[in-house]
């Protein structure tokens, strides 16, 4: 398949293309002007994309599409209404209105049920949207909320659903193992995971 990554050369979408590769697929990057490709595999195919401005076309020619991008939680609040709700709403409206059959959104535990103390309340709220507005769609949609996230490598270990600990921590190889997971199979249509590392 060729999948469409959004955050394609962030911490979690490299990644993510890596073990699309390696499982013979071809990742679509989504790129900026500015990003830093380097870390790309080179099999991926770069296409010039910008969540805050896209084109109608963006996702010509896939066959699905996940959204692994996120401004972060030090980032502007406008900034990050124009990447994680507009950006996200945006990609999955081209989607909707281009026949894409599977969508895959990157969200954050906290998202369903943004908690009014968190430092992240905004960003959350904003993941909320978007998530919302995903599964008011016709696609086969997976949302995957993974807790805190880390730098480190898959470990295979992980702990899916009620019995996640919000307060644990997520391995980022781990994510990325579970998003192509979901772009492959139907196990995960219409479903919201909670995910975190196993200790």
């Amino acid at each position: 398949m060729q999948i469409l990554v959004a955050g394609a050369t962030g911490n979690t979408g490299r990644r993510l293309t890596d073990e699309l590769v390696r499982r013979g697929h071809t990742p679509v990057a989504m790129v900026r002007d500015s990003s830093d490709t380097s870390g790309l595999p080179d099999a991926a195919i770069q296409r010039r994309a910008d969540l805050t401005d896209l084109d109608d076309d963006v996702t010509q020619g896939c066959d699905a599409v996940v959204f692994a991008a996120g401004s972060g939680g030090d980032t502007s609040a406008e900034m990050t209404d124009k990447v994680d709700r507009d950006g996200a709403i945006r990609l999955i409206e081209i989607a909707e209105k281009t026949g894409m059959k599977r969508f895959v959104m990157l969200s954050s535990v906290g998202a369903g049920d943004p908690p009014e103390d968190s430092d992240l309340k905004h960003y959350l709220e904003a993941k909320h949207a978007a998530d919302e507005r995903l599964m008011k769609t016709d696609m086969d949609y997976a949302i995957l909320r993974p807790v805190s996230l880390t730098d480190d490598g898959p470990t295979g270990n992980v702990v899916l659903g009620d019995a996640v600990d919000t307060g644990a921590k997520a391995a980022r190889g781990d994510v990325a193992v579970l998003l192509a997971d979901a772009v492959e199979s139907d196990e995960w249509n219409g479903r919201v995971t909670l995910m975190q590392t196993a200790d």
